[in-house]
């Protein structure tokens, strides 16, 4: 049986090519780059640009998703990435911090916030004792399993507009546009080689998540 609300994303090919042959907000600012400045290639934001934009959307979604929770991404993502780790269900801080870009400071109070909400419990370390070891606990573990089904049927949504070929095709370029830019992440202007997105990874990690943001 059809899930009836993802009824609403199930687009034509007739209705896709309407939809496409409307300028978006990167076309226009495109549009303005190219009169303003014609001696500049800017033809990296067709594709930048919408990823950016995009970035503002899925997180709007997903937040949406998130609020009968209780919950908002940056902290969710802290629980789902340690329920996907699979039982004991805990992670260091270093490897949270990998995973999802997170300062040291960003991650500590993030950290004490959960801890707080009951959701996890930090330990020290049995093989290091200057460690510290993150675990979810039995509400923890409850909320997340809760949560990631209604994340993975918003992520769902947002794509429905492309087939299965259209998503397999959109997803091995990314991953290839993800990869490459993750190896250049340290690349400078002057310097040689593929230019990489304009951000490196020390500035696009988190920050220390603000009263607003709290979970």
């Amino acid at each position: 049986m059809s899930d009836p609300a993802s009824k609403r994303y199930a687009y034509s090919t007739d209705a896709k090519r309407r939809m496409a042959s409307r300028d978006d907000i990167v076309d226009r600012g495109m549009a303005q780059w190219r009169r303003e400045r014609p001696d500049i290639d800017c033809s990296g934001k067709a594709i930048v640009g919408r990823i950016l934009r995009l970035q503002d959307i899925i997180l709007r979604a997903v937040d949406g998703a998130l609020k009968r929770h209780g919950l908002r991404y940056h902290a969710y993502a802290v629980l789902a990435t340690i329920r996907a780790s699979g039982e004991p269900f805990r992670l260091s801080p270093s490897q949270l911090r990998e995973t999802l870009l997170l300062t040291s400071g960003g991650t500590s109070n993030l950290l004490a916030r959960l801890e707080r909400k009951g959701w996890i419990v930090r330990r020290s370390d049995p093989s290091d004792r200057r460690g510290v070891i993150v675990e979810l606990t039995a509400a923890g573990l409850a909320l997340a399993d809760a949560a990631m089904e209604d994340h993975a049927k918003v992520e769902r949504d947002l794509v429905a507009m492309f087939d299965g070929a259209e998503q397999e095709a959109l997803s091995a370029m990314l991953s290839e546009m993800l990869v490459i830019n993750s190896g250049l992440a340290h690349w400078r202007p002057g310097t040689s080689g593929a230019v990489p997105l304009f951000f490196n990874q020390k500035h696009a990690r988190v920050s220390a998540l603000t009263e607003e943001e709290q979970p």
